[in-house]
């Protein structure tokens, strides 16, 4: 396709969503995929697949999930999660930084979307294991994340790719986009890296859904800070800013959380970028049921805040700042049965002993007296008199330490010990684009750019410091429809 409509740089689930909602609306499309196809979308294929979205109940789960079987959905409480709910999480864990206007859209449109998502073929199931416990012969979902992509990441990618191809959408692999071509009024296209030379493909309208800059180790340090050079990526290793940069050397503004982002616990001896054989498995997220504990033996983080999908995105930060850059996160056998499948992965990095005292010992590069003295003063602080109960907030908590663990304080003190090695790894950049609510990027001078458009992890202004689990691909798809559907409109109106 040498004069597509449109063109969409980038080939995850915001370009995807971008790029079908055109094509609905007869403009034609080509999508330009940096990487190999191998390797293809992006950072959408590395996550597990949650969506988070507003709902009233087990109905809407159940018509997102029609192969659900019967006696799986009696033995379910899904809850429900109204868009009050979904407005609250967004504005305490941003601090009430999010942009209203784009954090109504994300709101108000994610029920919508996901509906739309399923009628167009992709599946979703519940989040069984990670989100619901079975306690008492049922399963209670928490935290206002439900449901995921069937087959996760890789799963969801397939399913839009799938879809794409269907609708007649051109998808061009190992195809970087460089520069836009901009006359200083309107975008009309895209210079582009594809097979070793160079090409000028024009367009009437161009859709950036290229990821952050989280690829990118020296754009971390000059925005996340010092240190942030050292941290893993959690995904693909081709997201390093190209979108942004093409859009801010076309005069558009930029918006948001610029020395924040999405940084999780990673396993400290994980690769420097995702590995698609792993997966999400090298992330580390059941410390809730644990503790942490740094170089010098010490907790410096409340493991049970807030349930896990509140807490995880920011706490990669934290371990980050500790020396070494590294934790370990420690568990007793009363636990391990919560612990996520990628706490049984081959490539881990774990240590196991039948005494406190020897595990401990094991734990490379933390002072043993440190670690056994923290250990010791956390069995005596718990509250044993409260239920220990994983599907809820439980206030079983200690009294006494800086800081204390507010919920699912249990003791460590029953053999086989545990401990697992963690670093930072970074899932996305929060700061990026200046756009409107029609997905139009906006210049310096705070006007649309005529024909230039939006979507995904490039987008500024959603999330500072900390996001709810699941709302980036939710963001993603809610945002690539509107700026696929207002880039159709330039480009067929």
């Amino acid at each position: 396709m040498t004069h597509p409509d449109i063109i969409v740089a980038g080939a995850g689930n915001a370009a995807f969503c971008a790029a079908l909602v055109a094509r609905e609306a007869g403009a034609s499309v080509l999508m330009l995929e940096r990487a190999p196809e191998a390797e293809n979308g992006g950072n959408s294929r590395f996550t597990a697949g949650a969506f988070r979205f507003a709902y009233d109940g087990a109905d809407d789960i159940r018509a997102l999930c029609p192969d659900l079987p019967e006696s799986q959905a009696a033995i379910t409480d899904f809850g429900g999660y109204p868009e009050e709910s979904f407005y609250d999480d967004m504005f305490r864990l941003t601090r009430y930084r999010t942009d209203p206007a784009l954090c109504e859209r994300l709101v108000t449109e994610s029920r919508e979307t996901m509906q739309w998502l399923h009628g167009k073929g992709v599946r979703f199931m519940p989040i069984y294991g990670r989100q619901a416990f079975k306690v008492d012969g049922r399963f209670r979902f928490w935290g206002g994340l439900t449901l995921e992509a069937w087959g996760g990441g890789p799963g969801l990618v397939d399913g839009h790719t799938k879809i794409a191809r269907a609708a007649g959408i051109d998808i061009r692999y190992g195809a970087r986009a460089l520069d836009l071509l901009h006359d200083g009024h309107s975008v009309g296209g895209v210079r582009l890296k594809h097979g070793g030379r160079i090409e000028t493909v024009p367009a009437k309208a161009v859709v950036l859904a290229a990821g952050g800059f989280q690829a990118n180790p020296e754009w971390r340090t000059r925005y996340l800070g010092p240190g942030w050079e050292l941290a893993k990526v959690r995904g693909s290793r081709f997201n390093t800013g190209d979108g942004i940069r093409m859009a801010l050397e076309a005069g558009a503004a930029s918006c948001g959380n610029w020395s924040g982002g999405h940084a999780v616990a990673w396993d400290y001896n994980a690769p420097e970028f995702g590995d698609l054989a792993v997966g999400d498995g090298f992330q580390k997220h059941s410390y809730p049921w644990g503790v942490m504990v740094n170089a010098a033996g010490r907790r410096f983080v409340d493991e049970g805040a807030d349930f896990r999908n509140y807490t995880y995105a920011r706490y990669g930060r934290e371990i980050l700042a500790q020396p070494g850059h590294s934790a370990w996160q420690v568990f007793d056998a009363s636990t391990e049965h919560l612990q996520r499948d990628e706490y049984r992965i081959r490539q881990v990095t774990k240590v196991t002993a039948d005494s406190i005292e020897e595990l401990c010992a094991r734990m490379e590069d933390v002072h043993t007296e440190g670690a056994l003295a923290t250990i010791s003063e956390f069995n005596a602080a718990v509250d044993r008199s409260v239920p220990f109960d994983p599907n809820v907030l439980d206030g079983r908590r200690t009294q006494g330490l800086s800081p204390d663990k507010t919920n699912w304080a249990m003791p460590i003190e029953t053999p086989p010990f545990s401990a697992f090695r963690v670093t930072c790894g970074l899932t996305f950049t929060f700061g990026g684009l200046r756009i409107d609510e029609t997905g139009s990027v906006i210049d310096t001078d705070l006007r649309p750019i005529t024909g230039l458009y939006a979507a995904g992890e490039l987008v500024g202004g959603l999330f500072y410091g900390n996001y709810p689990g699941g709302s980036g691909l939710s963001a993603g798809a809610v945002f690539g429809r509107l700026a696929g559907s207002s880039a159709a409109a330039h480009a067929t109106g």
